[in-house]
């Protein structure tokens, strides 16, 4: 059987935190190359080519010129991804998307439709629902360990405002490029791994935005309560706000609650054991009813670690036709009409029905 040729990818926009971080799992990954960068300021897109060894432009325009891919990696402003998604899918080029893919829910409709239209793969980045933790919760939950699910906490605070501006992403802090401050960069995360969790759809948003420091016009912190079609209620708890001196700078927490038991989960860091913590009066869990269940994960260079390393290598399988988009399109619109009814909740002072 002869080798798959190898795909080529396009890393289009350098103003962001993850570009860099995720080199070393395309470097990784058999049968890809990064080939060429597309990024208008000069010196990011200078160093960023001679440290990888990359062909570099100054635009979209003049990569798509000279370039032939398979794969564009976009990592722009967010309300400046639908353009550029739209234009590399009309080429025939596979998106990758980072998340949350837009900077609204009309933009990120116009990419799933522009991927739709050209026959192209499309994903973004949630790749939380590759860590088998979160994994072996959705099983524990499919088996009925807790019963029927009640209910559910997320808790994710990380860093301050100061690393966006210190990553040459300072885009982040304004509203108008980005759409949103930590409930729409971080709290997707939980909102797409809870939603994965437990196979339904959120249809009711209750949010309230705490604004401190007035510099920009983001939130610095996000509370929200989300009703599940099922019944179950989710409480995140989303911010910028952690102290410099806070171990890794993030404050993460995750905890399922069922008629029947609970599951707990404070995420480590790469190369960390994880546990998870089961409490169960189902029948099936008599003989151990408390567990504690380790994860001895090995470290992995780049974005996430493990989890962007499987996110991606499921992506190129995608492309190859061997499997299916480890997240789609049509996912990345569901959180953000959910990010958008926790928005209009707070505006309005009253719960919100999610739009579809």
């Amino acid at each position: 059987m002869p080798a798959a040729r190898t795909l080529r990818i396009g890393i289009v926009g350098l103003g962001h935190l993850h570009p860099r971080l995720y080199m070393p799992h395309f470097q990784a990954l058999p049968g890809v190359e990064v080939t060429a960068v597309a990024e208008p300021d000069q010196r990011l897109r200078e160093a960023f080519a001679a440290d990888f060894g990359l062909r570099a432009y100054a635009s979209l325009n003049d990569l798509l010129k000279h370039e032939s891919l398979e794969i564009a990696a976009i990592f722009l402003p967010h309300a400046e991804c639908a353009e550029a998604a739209a234009r590399c899918a009309a080429r025939g080029i596979h998106l990758m998307v980072e998340k949350p893919m837009a900077s609204d829910v009309k933009g990120a409709r116009r990419i799933v439709q522009a991927a739709r239209k050209a026959g192209v793969q499309l994903t973004t980045g949630y790749c939380w629902r590759f860590h088998p933790v979160a994994r072996r919760i959705k099983s524990l939950i499919a088996e009925g360990a807790i019963g029927r699910v009640i209910s559910a906490e997320g808790r994710c605070a990380a860093g301050r405002v100061t690393r966006y501006i210190e990553g040459h992403s300072d885009w982040m802090l304004e509203k108008a490029r980005s759409g949103g401050g930590p409930i729409f960069n971080l709290g997707v995360h939980w909102i797409d791994l809870i939603r994965w969790m437990l196979a339904d759809e959120v249809t009711e948003a209750t949010g309230l935005n705490v604004h401190v420091n007035r510099r920009y016009d983001i939130e610095d912190q996000s509370y929200a309560h989300l009703r599940f079609a099922g019944g179950a209620v989710l409480a995140l708890d989303i911010s910028y706000t952690v102290p410099d001196a806070y171990p890794h700078g993030r404050d993460l927490y995750l905890a399922i609650r069922g008629t029947d038991g609970v599951l707990s989960w404070t995420p480590g860091f790469e190369g960390e054991t994880e546990t998870l913590f089961l409490c169960s009066d189902a029948p099936g869990f008599a003989g151990a009813p408390n567990q504690q269940i380790s994860f001895a994960l090995e470290p992995t260079p780049g974005y996430a670690g493990f989890m962007g390393r499987d996110y991606i290598a499921r992506f190129v399988d995608a492309v190859r036709g061997t499997g299916e988009p480890p997240v789609s399109g049509e996912d990345a619109v569901a959180v953000l009409n959910i990010v958008r009814a926790i928005y209009e909740s707070d505006e309005r002072k009253q719960r919100v029905k999610v739009r579809n």
